[in-house]
């Protein structure tokens, strides 16, 4: 993991991109900023606990999922967990500001996990892990209640400031808004 990766490199920490400030014998240090622990489930973590860690993502390397950079928009719970064949469906319970982007088979990161949502309501929705993603990751070993860093794919928040900004200078006449993207299946 932690080979070619130098000072000032980005380390994904259960999703939250922290930039490396010093090395020793396998570990590194990363200065966390009090917003930060505030705002993600790094508070939460003890001296053994497991980490997702994952090294910034290289132009000309594959993208195995979507765009996932760090930035965490709120930290959900653990609501379910249910055991469907060899799949395992987790029900996660999220803020306002997360659901809002929420979309079947939509893209979420969850500790910096890119997965796609099988389905939502209210204030919850649900992702499905494969054995693989279960046991190569943190999402298979956390329990109903634990906390999770969750990031919305950026498209919708793109599309979002988007949106935003045309409805400060509508035009008289446009078509472009949120009913129409709603009505036509981007929202």
């Amino acid at each position: 993991m932690l080979q070619d990766t130098r000072i000032g490199d980005s380390i994904a920490v259960n999703g939250v991109c922290l930039t490396a400030t010093t090395f020793g014998e396998g570990v590194f240090v990363a200065d966390v900023m009090a917003e930060t622990l505030a705002k993600t489930n790094l508070r939460d973590l003890r001296p053994g606990s497991q980490v997702n860690l994952e090294r910034a993502l290289r132009l000309g390397d594959r993208l195995g999922g979507h765009m996932v950079s760090g930035h965490v928009d709120g930290v959900g719970t653990i609501a379910g967990k249910e055991k469907h064949d060899i799949a395992t469906l987790i029900t996660i319970q999220a803020p306002p500001q997360v659901m809002k982007y929420i979309i079947k088979k939509g893209s979420i990161a969850i500790d910096g996990t890119s997965l796609t949502v099988v389905d939502f309501e209210g204030d919850k929705f649900q992702v499905s892990l494969i054995p693989h993603t279960a046991h190569a990751t943190v999402l298979g070993n956390k329990k109903i209640g634990d906390s999770v860093n969750l990031e919305s794919d950026v498209l919708g928040k793109y599309i979002e400031r988007l949106l935003q900004g045309r409805q400060e200078e509508e035009r008289p006449g446009s078509k472009m808004n949120l009913e129409f993207l709603a009505t036509n299946g981007f929202l």
